[in-house]
């Protein structure tokens, strides 16, 4: 029925660290999901958790356009993943007059949440 995008861009943590957190929540009811995220020790759990949450308040939105009902705890973290973004490039001073450089990288995490009906029957369609 509903299907809701949150995505966010150049968010300053590294993409390695971030999909460690997008993993636990993958698959999860959004709902558990917000749960998990809410007492994960990792940094990049605060910027996915408003993330999924950003999710959530989309569905309901897009419910409110289509005359649709909605019930928060059937969306599912259908699908989530984080690429690469760009990579700021520092510099730090070395001996002997020398430059070491500190690559800052920056991550682009999207979070996909479907009603638990529309998951099965695009599995059976798949």
């Amino acid at each position: 029925m509903v299907e809701s995008i949150a995505r966010v861009r150049h968010i300053r943590v590294t993409p390695q660290k971030a999909r460690r957190v997008v993993d636990l929540i993958r698959g999860k009811n959004a709902q558990e999901a917000l749960a998990i995220l809410k007492f994960a020790p990792q940094a990049a759990s605060e910027p996915v958790y408003k993330l999924v949450a950003s999710a959530i308040a989309n569905a309901r939105v897009k419910a409110d356009n289509d005359n649709l009902r909605l019930n928060e705890d059937e969306l599912v973290v259908a699908r989530a993943f984080v690429d690469e973004g760009t990579t700021l490039k520092r510099f730090r001073p070395r001996a002997q007059g020398r430059a070491f450089r500190i690559n800052k990288r920056t991550s682009h995490i999207t979070v996909i949440l479907q009603t638990a009906d529309e998951l099965a029957s695009a599995k059976k369609g798949a």
